[in-house]
């Protein structure tokens, strides 16, 4: 009797050799797309790598303490706009609701839009620092020439003075960047008012 495994055998296991490493591949492609919005989300939840929390509304509690709040804004070099922040800091109560401005112009003769990723800095501020309406990650689309003020409403948790590691820190700094996004460039001229304003 011989122990050589018999053809039908050997192709039912090739098969299912070949089924499972094209399995494997697409699982691989499918988290490859899936991990920018995983990590996002991972981040937005735990305030990791200094990525800001995002409530409706603040707690609340305002605490007699002030933290300098710092703006810091930047452009990459594929976006022709100048962005900037209209205030460079505010010093507001920790648990306070503040409003700050971001200003973008768009250089060139035609419409140009942009996405901005944000974060925060230190790092452990992250988790504190609260984000109630902002422009991040929402395309804008400025027609040419066109200025706008891009407003950003947020607050301080007041736990952050309960935490060991940031109960003394004194400053934070928030930071945008501006990428290019063309997608919907050519709907600049129907989505803006004649008053330099986006409807």
């Amino acid at each position: 009797m011989s122990d050589t495994p018999a053809p039908k055998a050997n192709k039912t296991r090739h098969n299912l050799l070949a089924l499972s490493l094209v399995g494997l591949v697409a699982g691989m492609v499918g988290l490859s797309f899936a991990s920018v919005p995983l990590y996002r989300m991972f981040c937005q939840v735990t305030g990791y790598g200094g990525l800001p929390q995002r409530a409706d509304k603040a707690p609340g509690e305002v605490l007699d303490r002030t933290i300098r709040i710092r703006f810091d804004g930047n452009v990459d070099h594929g976006l022709p706009w100048t962005f900037a922040p209209v205030q460079q800091t505010i010093d507001v109560k920790i648990g306070e609701t503040a409003l700050a401005f971001f200003k973008a112009t768009n250089e060139t003769s035609a419409p140009v839009s942009g996405t901005a990723i944000f974060n925060v800095a230190p790092e452990l501020a992250g988790r504190y620092f609260t984000k109630i309406e902002c422009f991040c990650f929402k395309q804008q689309t400025l027609a040419a020439g066109q200025s706008v003020e891009m407003p950003v409403t947020f607050f301080v948790d007041p736990k952050i003075v309960e935490d060991e590691d940031t109960k003394n820190m004194s400053e934070i700094t928030l930071s945008y960047t501006f990428y290019r996004s063309d997608k919907d460039a050519a709907k600049a001229a129907s989505t803006s008012n004649g008053d330099g304003s986006r409807s």
